[in-house]
């Protein structure tokens, strides 16, 4: 695996590389899931790239940048025996300069659910994907779908910028107990841990009452009496799959999702509504 610190170290291993090319873009700290794009991307690319790289643009003030989970021996090892080609791991400064001062403005999907809670965030994460598709130029954009709207928000950019790139959704991937995997899942305690999962089973519960008729009011309360008592819920909705836009029923293709924090951990979790 060839690893590159820069851009254009990154676009000469890229530009030399078979086609067709897949993209998995991570922060890092990888678990199951990452690898998970990988093995997709793996399987159906000719070659592959994959980058670590802790985007500061996507941390609002008093969130994790600091203390986001850090293991890049650990991640290139693993990404090195998943079979990548090249790793694109640049420092902060090779991908913002001193006076860097553009970005994406995704519109009003980039405002609503975690828009709404960390504002600058979809900003941050369309503007380093876009950085990182100028500078791998991939013809398939490996994404996670427990991140929905990160997902819907990343689609849009490259339907709106006509960026010649195919976006894959690959399928959450879970722990025995249904708790969708998450870099961030090692800062719960033991307690918390325990109780994290009830994020899913309270979409679930969403989901099956309002497909028996519940309205959403009725469906939330059912999905509340789920959820563990020490969760701190921020949003629980069914929402259009593409525009991300609230619903008032059930119906494709349209994601239910959620967020809650367990103590000081904030978890993210969805389920995806095809039929």
């Amino acid at each position: 695996m060839d690893v590159a610190t820069t851009v254009a170290r990154a676009r000469a291993f890229c530009g030399a590389l078979p086609r067709p090319l897949g993209f998995v873009p991570t922060m890092g700290a990888l678990h199951e899931g990452h690898l998970e794009l990988v093995r997709r991307a793996r399987a159906e690319c000719a070659s592959l790239v994959a980058s670590v790289f802790i985007n500061p643009l996507q941390f609002g003030e008093n969130e994790d940048l600091a203390t986001y989970p850090r293991d890049y021996d650990g991640d290139r090892a693993a990404l090195d025996a998943a079979g990548v080609d090249v790793l694109f791991s640049p420092p902060a400064a090779e991908m913002y300069s001193a006076d860097f001062s553009t970005s994406v403005n995704i519109g009003p999907m980039g405002s609503a659910y975690e828009g709404a809670v960390r504002s600058t965030h979809f900003a941050g994460v369309a503007t380093v994907v876009l950085k990182l598709l100028h500078v791998v130029g991939p013809d398939t954009l490996y994404l996670g779908q427990k991140d929905a709207q990160q997902t819907a928000v990343l689609r849009k950019m490259i339907r709106d910028l006509d960026i010649p790139t195919r976006v894959t959704i690959v399928p959450t991937v879970r722990e025995a107990d249904g708790l969708a995997r998450s870099s961030r899942n090692v800062y719960l305690s033991p307690g918390e841990r325990e109780q994290a999962p009830s994020l899913h089973r309270a979409l679930i519960a969403f989901r099956d009452a309002m497909r028996f008729g519940a309205s959403k009011a009725e469906a939330k309360s059912v999905a509340l009496d789920v959820l563990s008592k020490q969760a701190a819920l921020d949003y629980l909705d069914v929402v259009d799959a593409d525009s991300f836009v609230p619903l008032d029923a059930l119906r494709a293709p349209a994601f239910v999702i959620a967020a809650a924090r367990f103590g000081t951990t904030r978890l993210l979790d969805n389920e995806w509504i095809a039929t």
